[in-house]
């Protein structure tokens, strides 16, 4: 290519080094003949970027052309590709990362809620880039604290909480396991706290920088006795952006840590991203409790079971707070068997009822038949198009996605039975396969991959082909 290159570029008067450098555009005109792609826009932009050095500007432009002119001319590719317009709606958009996108998330939904984010964490890969991402934003009140270990990030986002700040941290691999104890705590103290797991390869050290789905089943019972939490997955890099601020929504309404599952191929993968308008986003209203009048610290919204959120320093509304038992309503320690068992069925519940505030599960291609595909987090691209290649075919083909995994939205018991056969692709050994057995009776199919890569499109064409 370097000889290519220089060919192109001999009647121009550069050095031999500069010249080389225009290899990159070389390849560029080759890829743009492979992919039937115009040379004229990337042509005025060289001339625009380069036009106080119009010598770098020709060889740019030489080089680009000759590339293209090599795709044409040589007959060593047999295959030409074009690439259709995507069926996308109108607007401004923006290529965006998953790690970015779960960023300014968290950033608009301080801004929606009028409270400043404090999110603490620990640098671990591949979560470290939200970190990155957040300090930059100090101009909209997000405070960013790089702690010394996972333990005192945890505890660090549930004192920002507990202060009425937005809290929330990141981590990856084995910081989510040291960082069980204390989200333990904040199940007890009932303080919104958001917790970013960016899943990769393991278990241990594993493979940092290869993706994994291994944490399901760890997020919803990898902590001591009953604690329950809620568990949201974005499905797409932009997703990342409004699963964010969901799983704020659902923290400070409910008054609960959320758990919120990206992976490695989600945070580093990027796709185009419609910026949306203040109005498309949802609201979060948040109630502190400010009058002292009959307040109990565990006295409970009647719809949400939601406890009040009291900030210190508030007058009259000192209250005790901690790891121990609570005792209902008054919030005192209390070691009653009564009160305990009260206590647990009440933090299960307030869970449960986030089911009647998420939004109904809807089934791509037909709402009953033969193979039902039910995927969660990022294997929605490679699910979705291999159902639409089936359903291309004519076969009896859908899929849902699960953007909510606790509580499971309200409608999937009354579609799973009305497939003859559920198959579940996911990156572990069946961690959603055997949630969907043990919940709802099925015979869910597992369908693995644990390779530290995603899913190839072609695999689970093949793998619905074998049901069919």
């Amino acid at each position: 290519m370097t000889t290519a290159t220089l060919s192109a570029l001999r009647e121009i008067d550069l050095p031999a080094k500069d010249k080389e450098r225009c290899k990159n555009f070389w390849a560029l005109g080759l890829v743009y003949w492979l992919f039937d792609r115009p040379l004229e826009p990337t042509l005025r932009w060289i001339e625009e970027r380069f036009k106080k050095n119009p010598a770098i500007a020709q060889a740019n432009a030489t080089a680009l052309r000759a590339g293209y002119a090599y795709g044409d001319a040589a007959e060593m590719f047999t295959v030409h590709y074009r690439v259709r317009r995507a069926q996308i709606a109108p607007g401004v958009y923006r290529k965006i990362t998953g790690n970015e996108a779960l960023a300014l998330g968290l950033i608009a939904a301080s801004q929606l809620a009028g409270r400043p984010l404090f999110y603490a964490s620990y640098p671990i890969t591949p979560a470290s880039d939200i970190l990155h991402e957040l300090a930059v934003h100090k101009n909209f009140g997000v405070r960013t604290f790089q702690a010394e270990d996972e333990i005192a990030a945890m505890c660090a986002a549930i004192g920002a909480a507990f202060a009425g700040y937005l809290g929330a941290t990141g981590t990856s691999g084995p910081g989510m396991c040291l960082k069980s104890e204390a989200i333990n705590l904040a199940v007890m103290t009932e303080l919104p706290v958001v917790i970013c797991d960016i899943q990769r390869a393991g278990p241990s050290t594993g493979m940092p920088t290869k993706t994994e789905q291994g944490d399901l089943l760890q997020a919803l019972f990898g902590r001591n006795s009953e604690s329950p939490v809620a568990v949201v997955a974005p499905a797409t890099p932009a997703d990342c952006f409004y699963m964010a601020i969901e799983a704020f929504r659902i923290a400070t309404k409910y008054m609960t840590p959320v758990i919120l599952l990206s992976d490695g191929y989600l945070a580093n993968g990027a796709e185009p991203w419609r910026l949306p308008s203040v109005e498309e986003l949802p609201k979060i209203e948040l109630r502190f409790r400010t009058d002292p009048n009959g307040f109990y610290p565990y006295l409970r919204d009647p719809e949400t079971l939601a406890r009040p959120w009291a900030i210190p320093g508030t007058p009259g509304l000192e209250h005790r707070i901690g790891g121990l038992e609570k005792q209902h309503i008054t919030g005192n320690v209390s070691y009653d068997p009564e009160n305990h068992e009260r206590m647990v069925k009440l933090r299960a519940e307030k869970i449960a009822r986030i089911a009647d505030d998420i939004p109904p599960l809807e089934v791509f291609g037909e709402p009953e038949g033969q193979v039902l595909v039910v995927g969660w987090g990022s294997t929605y691209g490679a699910i979705t198009s291999a159902v639409e290649h089936w359903q291309r075919k004519g076969a009896s083909v859908s899929s849902v996605h699960l953007r909510y995994l606790n509580p499971f939205p309200r409608n999937l018991g009354e579609i799973l039975p009305r497939f003859e056969k559920i198959l579940v692709p996911e990156l572990n050994l069946g961690q959603l396969a055997l949630l969907l057995r043990g919940r709802f009776l099925v015979d869910a199919i597992p369908f693995s991959k644990v390779q530290g890569r995603p899913f190839k499109i072609s695999e689970i064409i093949d793998r619905i082909g074998e049901l069919l």
